[in-house]
This record gives structure tokens, C-alpha cells and sequence, in this order.
């Protein structure tokens, strides 16, 4: 079980409202979220409604400003928590949409899918076992997006901005 706890303002102050699960829209339970303190779990949180949107993933710890840490203008707006993975990890990239262009097979971390595999970039997926993080640059950084169990044939229909990712990276942290 994960708990997170979510703030109105800045620096863990104003209402505040607990979560343990998913939540697509905190609107109904608080007007803004600008600070988080995560208790337990991992979570990832979005600035937009119904998982949409930039995303960043927390894991525990105190998130006293999530606009300036996360980049977040408009504040954190739903979650979603991330269920512990034990056993392998397995995902299939794609160059294009629609899982076409060169596929390769992943079962651990790749930090440039470009050295590694040759491939300018991934705009598909298929993800087999375990949870993942995408992200739009090398070595772990840029904007991210979360991946669970599924088919995603383009990026841009899950609300990414970026519609390809260079490196990717399984969630194994002890939730």
C-alpha cells in the first residue's frame, strides 16, 4: 500500500488531502496542490486531469514546492500509484507508431536506445511485465512518462508533448 498526502500550498501548508490509490481529478478535494509529502509507495503525479500531461515520479519523501522542483505551472492535478512489480521485466520498442519500424526487446534499463540498438527513436511500445519509465532524452532525463502493463501505439495519445523516448528505465525501488 502507498499513501501520499497532498497540500494546498507550498511548504506542506493549507488543506490537505490524503490518497492511497488513484486519483483523476483532485479538484473536487482540493482547489490546487503545490506540495506532497509521499509516506509510503510510489506514486507518479500529473499536472493535468485523468493521468494526462507531464508527469514526474516520487517515490518517499517531502515534496515541499512540486511547481518549481517538478515544473509543474499549474500544480499537481491527479495520480497515480505505482503497484510493486516482483518477477522479470519485458517491453518491446518500436521506431514508429503503430508498432512499426525496427523493434527490439528489452529486459533491463537502456540509456540511449541509439547506441544500443541503433534506433533514431521510439514512438511505440508494448510492455509486457513490470513498470517502466520512458524518457524523452538519454540517460534518464527530459520529460518522462509512466508505463504499466499494455499496448501504447503512440505516445501522443497518451497527452505527451514528446512523441518519441531515448532511454527507459524499470521501477524496482522498494515502493
Amino acid at each position: 500500500m502507498g499513501k501520499i498526502i497532498f497540500y494546498e500550498e507550498r511548504n506542506f501548508q493549507g488543506r490537505s488531502y490524503e490518497c492511497m490509490s488513484d486519483c483523476s481529478d483532485m479538484s473536487s478535494y482540493l482547489s490546487r496542490c503545490q506540495s506532497c509529502r509521499v509516506e509510503s509507495g510510489c506514486f507518479v503525479v500529473y499536472d493535468r486531469p485523468n493521468f494526462m500531461g507531464n508527469q514526474f515520479f516520487m517515490r518517499k519523501g517531502e515534496y515541499a514546492d512540486s511547481m518549481s522542483m517538478m515544473g509543474m505551472s499549474s500544480g499537481i492535478r491527479s495520480c497515480r500509484i505505482i503497484p510493486m512489480h516482483r518477477g522479470q521485466f519485458r517491453m518491446r520498442i518500436f521506431e514508429r507508431e503503430n508498432f512499426s519500424g525496427q523493434m527490439n526487446e528489452l529486459m533491463d534499463d537502456c540509456e540511449n536506445i541509439q547506441e544500443r540498438y541503433r534506433m533514431t527513436e521510439c514512438q511505440s511500445c508494448q510492455v509486457m511485465d513490470g513498470q517502466w519509465l520512458m524518457y524523452e532524452q538519454p540517460n534518464f532525463r527530459g520529460k518522462m512518462m509512466y508505463l504499466r502493463p499494455g499496448e501504447y501505439r503512440s505516445f501522443r495519445e497518451q497527452g505527451m508533448s514528446s512523441t518519441r523516448f531515448m532511454s527507459m528505465r524499470r521501477i524496482m525501488d522498494i515502493c
